[in-house]
């Protein structure tokens, strides 16, 4: 159920901040099309930070409605507080969700321990398959390897989002928690070789914009065709770091409405692609042939 590129869908908006329901519709269609394995609806990418519980919810409800069980739809509800976090996955299971993606609670930093209940408490909550995502990077909580372990033993928890960009964590993670426990790589310039060295996926920001290319990538290194795998994400690469010369999705949102698959919609405090780093981009786009 969970392999390959799974999409971390951007929300489509319009340039004054609405939802575009239209081209959610569009993406959904262009993702399925193209052989992108799954769809992550509201995660970071998909803004999930400035949508209030209502509309994270609605989008939630429109992606899994829109993909009609032709791919998983893993919902983004992960929350600062655990009581906000077990109402969004309850909405999720509600519309269908094949699965809730939870992110560490971010600013407020809790311990370990703390790490490790508010994951429980969801988990006791409410009954569907439930993938951890680890992103210190933006959350300033770094989820170890022995709490990933911890609640793996819960049987609700299947897997985790690993986005330190740290590759010994692969094999960490795999000796503590199963060969069952599916690892995703969250991080797209290492998340070939996450795949090379046992993961199973990569929850991809580039898929947005290059979903076959990065298809064909997890396929190839899930197949242990390294040779193959490598080619690829060499075209990718320039894609991968140029999707974050700003903030995750300024790149990718600037990208899809290069691409006319979503309008240039964005909300603040995010704002739109500066135009200095535009020839970047596209540059990096070109390189992957999605231009």
């Amino acid at each position: 159920m969970f392999r390959g590129s799974i999409v971390a869908l951007i929300t489509p908006m319009h340039p004054d901040g609405r939802l575009a329901e239209d081209s959610l519709r569009r993406l959904v269609d262009f993702h399925v099309e193209r052989g992108t394995a799954g769809i992550v609806s509201v995660g970071t990418t998909g803004e999930s930070a400035t949508l209030d519980a209502d509309e994270h919810c609605e989008v939630i409800r429109l992606t899994v409605e829109f993909a009609a069980g032709r791919v998983p739809v893993i919902a983004g509800t992960g929350a600062n507080d655990t009581r906000e976090a077990i109402h969004l996955t309850r909405c999720a299971k509600a519309a269908g969700a094949t699965a809730a993606l939870l992110v560490t609670p971010y600013y407020n930093k809790p311990t370990q321990e703390g790490l490790y209940l508010h994951h429980k408490a969801v988990a006791e909550a409410v009954d569907i398959p439930q993938i951890l995502y680890n992103v210190p990077g933006r959350t300033a909580c770094d989820m170890l390897p022995e709490t990933v372990a911890r609640l793996a033993r819960i049987p609700s928890i299947v897997g985790i989002k690993e986005a330190t960009g740290d590759l010994t964590r692969v094999a960490r993670l795999r000796d503590l928690c199963g060969p069952s426990f599916v690892l995703f790589s969250g991080d797209d310039a290492t998340g070939c070789e996450f795949l090379l060295r046992g993961g199973q996926g990569v929850i991809s920001v580039t898929a947005n914009v290059a979903p076959h290319q990065m298809q064909a990538l997890c396929e190839a290194a899930l197949a242990g065709d390294r040779a193959t795998a490598e080619q690829i994400n060499a075209r990718l690469d320039g894609l991968h770091r140029a999707l974050f010369v700003q903030s995750n999705p300024i790149p990718v949102k600037w990208a899809m409405a290069e691409l006319g698959l979503a309008p240039r919609g964005i909300r603040l405090p995010l704002t739109w692609l500066t135009p200095d780093h535009e020839p970047a981009v596209r540059d990096a786009m070109a390189q992957a042939g999605v231009l």
